[in-house]
């Protein structure tokens, strides 16, 4: 991982942090205090943009966008319209100006998939897909235990952007094609093995729909941590092993997970005690647990 996008990711998660805690104020000063992020001056232009619309300055708030649209920054359009910290812009012209300008500027960016290789023969593939806001570095990092398991390690990166450098995956089957450009890639030595889906967050969602539907192919296993779920297939596609959904008693995205009918779908919920939203401790021997038993 590059140190610039360690520092990115660890502002925006002290920023949410703060915010969820009732302190937008807080997230400001922050903001104010951090380095030099210019890859990311789209994404914290919006974030700065809603913190400042929390706090009661739309002015400000709109201020920040104009700058950084006419700098050449862009935003999908649900994140401008579809937020509440925003509510106060929605009327404004200037705003309906960027919000244009954003559209005429959306963009897609398909890319080719990370993929690792065991030391030794590879006995299944896991594929894992990225959580919103993180590129299939994040998942190379967070899944490579996988490796010492015998597995090949694939991470797909969502071609969907929501700004400049913001990937997830608001669209299934978006998110179907970018697995199975990913699938295409795979060396020859990979062909044939059993394919595990996994992923985390977003990407977990869209794994899980993945190995649910059978679709873009079918995928033997699947194995995610804090599915943002939404809507679930009525049924599994295929029979799979493992079956697992992490999330952690301390995830936001708890009462949600538990409250799916995963259960109908075969699939088993494992509460992590203590664990937020992120990669848990002792993730390495979760994994060699669930994908050697």
């Amino acid at each position: 991982m590059d140190p610039a996008e360690d520092r990115y990711d660890a502002l925006t998660d002290e920023i949410a942090a703060l915010y969820e805690d009732g302190r937008p104020a807080d997230a400001l000063a922050l903001m104010d205090a951090a380095g030099d992020l210019t890859l990311w001056a789209a994404e914290l232009a919006h974030l700065r943009a809603c913190l400042l619309g929390a706090v009661g300055r739309p002015d400000e708030a709109l201020a920040v966008l104009q700058r950084a649209t006419d700098a050449g920054a862009w935003w999908a359009e649900p994140i401008l319209t579809e937020d509440d910290d925003l509510a106060a812009l929605q009327d404004l012209p200037a705003f309906r100006q960027v919000v244009a300008t954003s559209r005429e500027r959306l963009a897609t960016d398909p890319t080719l998939p990370l993929i690792q290789l065991p030391a030794g023969e590879p006995v299944r593939v896991v594929v894992a897909l990225h959580g919103a806001g993180q590129r299939a570095a994040h998942s190379a990092r967070d899944w490579a235990p996988v490796l010492d398991l015998n597995s090949a390690l694939v991470c797909v990166e969502s071609s969907q952007l929501m700004s400049p450098k913001y990937r997830t995956w608001p669209d299934p089957e978006a998110a179907r094609a970018d697995i199975a450009r990913a699938l295409t890639d795979l060396p020859a030595e990979l062909q044939g093995l059993p394919l595990i889906a996994a992923g985390f967050s977003a990407g977990g969602r869209a794994a899980l729909d993945w190995a649910l539907t059978g679709l873009p192919q079918r995928a033997d296993g699947v194995l995610v941590l804090a599915p943002a779920l939404r809507e679930l297939p009525t049924a599994a596609a295929n029979a799979l092993s493992p079956t697992t959904v992490l999330i952690g008693t301390d995830d936001d995205l708890l009462d949600v997970v538990t409250s799916a009918p995963l259960a109908s779908l075969g699939i088993e919920v494992k509460l992590l005690p203590g664990e937020g939203h992120q990669v848990p401790a002792g993730f390495q021997q979760l994994l060699a647990e669930l994908l050697t038993s």
